[in-house]
């Protein structure tokens, strides 16, 4: 049975808007909401919309709690491409959440196992994520959970794929600096938040949304598994949904 409710805005702008509505709601709904963040191109807009929207004061993040999906293995937080520093240069600089109540997984932790338990368990402390943000890889991937063969459950390291270090690569000076690690949320942490949103934008993205949310369910396209989430708003703009 799929729950999947698609929202289709013109642009990456309108995307972003329509996405930060269902921040305002919850957020003023539940001031203490837990969100699950992420990074890379498709959020921004989002966030713009989000600093714009407090400093209006439609909302106020001074009590919200957020998890970051993702941190890259072997960067340290004020590294520019570590996903700390893209956090706070792109929306927690900007906005009244307090610095402890903000969590990214430690690219630098020395004891891997021990940083993945207790970031499920800081999770747990607070409730669970109300919110969970995430964009879609070209191959399907959420977060960094790449096509596997099975579906991963709590946050854990995972190698990169070839895919999506070249994918990446744009951001680095080579190939050779894009890490071949990262430290991201599993599945099971993800398909355990109480509503998921994913924004979806460009042409590009276009047959591996329809192959997540109207294709078999498999660990080899890891976004399918959302088919059985009870609560799925997937936000696209016309390119990303032309096959939909």
């Amino acid at each position: 049975m799929l729950h999947v409710h698609i929202l289709k805005a013109k642009d990456p702008a309108e995307v972003g808007k329509l996405a930060a509505d269902q921040f305002e709601a919850l957020i003023n709904t539940k001031p203490a909401c837990v969100l699950g963040l992420a990074t890379g191109s498709s959020p921004l807009p989002l966030y713009r919309e989000l600093i714009a929207r407090e400093k209006a004061g439609k909302i106020d993040f001074s009590r919200v709690r957020s998890a970051n999906l993702d941190e890259y293995k072997g960067l340290a937080p004020d590294h520019p491409q570590s996903y700390r520093y893209f956090m706070q240069e792109n929306l927690f600089n900007h906005i009244s959440i307090k610095p402890e109540n903000t969590i990214v997984p430690d690219g630098l932790a020395a004891d891997v196992d021990a940083m993945c338990a207790a970031y499920e368990r800081q999770i747990e402390e607070w409730g669970g994520v109300d919110l969970q943000l995430l964009g879609i890889g070209h191959d399907g991937h959420i977060g960094f959970n790449e096509p596997d063969s099975q579906f991963s459950t709590m946050t854990h390291e995972m190698p990169l794929t070839q895919m999506t270090r070249e994918a990446n690569k744009r951001f680095f000076n080579s190939i050779d600096e894009v890490p071949t690690a990262a430290y991201t949320m599993g599945i099971g942490t993800v398909m355990a938040a109480r509503k998921v949103v994913m924004i979806v934008t460009g042409r590009d993205k276009a047959e591996i949304l329809k192959k997540s949310f109207f294709g078999p369910v498999t660990p080899e396209v890891p976004a399918s598994i959302l088919q059985f989430h009870p609560d799925v708003t997937v936000i696209c703009d016309e390119a990303a949904c032309e096959l939909l």
